[in-house]
């Protein structure tokens, strides 16, 4: 779990929150410049992909999409840190009690297809993929740091629970919504790191950069898009969503 990787300075693709959207992930992968090869993609440059977290829910090709991802990081054309969708994947896999809602039914729906050595060879993938992961990543010489939900400049080169929770669930009250959903504050409002955050988890309509962070989640499974950051560019490349996958009940 090592998110010092200040020596790696890019150039990287930041992808948001892809939620089992694959056509879009392959389209936008394309777009990039990136090649297939078999079951995954590479840059003729060495550009490196950086996966924000919830690989899977809400789309239709959760499972294709996190084997992607897993596969692209183990050949070396990729980072990833997790996302809470990812973490509640990782429990259920694990067969501990959480709500197999907010998009996680249909990836129970996929798993529940599989035969069960195809199932047992996915959980120990993903469940050994996921304990590797750091909760957010530094790099280009802390001029970069990419978490799941976002992180306040003082947590930025420190570990800890609560570091944890603030990347896969971004600045909570403890207070809910009417329709269940975690009331959040503005933690980018008040950030003023030298290192460029890039976060997703909380969709937005249109990216913009605030106080040098910026959340690329564009609600891709909701009808929204699929976007990613170049870096060093700072060049936003989004893909329009084929279709509404999944309504926020």
């Amino acid at each position: 779990m090592n998110f010092d990787l200040s020596k790696e300075k890019g150039p990287f693709d930041i992808i948001g929150d892809v939620h089992g959207c694959l056509a879009e992930l392959k389209e936008m992968l394309t777009l990039l410049g990136y090649h297939q090869k078999q079951d995954s993609f590479y840059h003729p440059a060495g550009r490196k992909i950086i996966f924000l977290g919830d690989l899977g829910d809400r789309g239709p090709s959760s499972l294709k999409s996190i084997k992607m991802a897993m596969l692209m990081v183990q050949m070396g054309n990729a980072l990833y840190v997790p996302g809470n969708h990812c973490k509640k994947l990782s429990r259920y896999l694990a067969g501990r009690s959480v709500q197999v809602k907010y998009g996680l039914e249909k990836t129970v729906e996929e798993l529940k297809k599989l035969t069960s050595v195809e199932r047992e060879i996915f959980t120990k993938a993903f469940t050994d993929f996921y304990q590797r992961s750091s909760p957010y990543l530094l790099l280009d010489n802390g001029n970069l740091v990419v978490a799941h939900a976002g992180i306040k400049e003082q947590m930025i080169g420190r570990v800890g629970k609560k570091i944890e929770s603030f990347c896969l669930y971004g600045d909570t009250t403890g207070q809910v919504t009417p329709d269940g959903l975690p009331v959040r504050r503005d933690w980018a409002k008040h950030y003023r790191g030298k290192a460029l955050v890039v976060y997703g988890h909380t969709p937005v309509k249109k990216p913009e950069f605030r106080n040098n962070t910026i959340d690329i989640d564009t609600g891709c499974a909701m009808g929204g898009y699929l976007t990613a950051l170049r870096y060093p560019e700072r060049e936003l490349i989004q893909v329009p969503a084929q279709e509404v996958y999944y309504i926020r009940q």
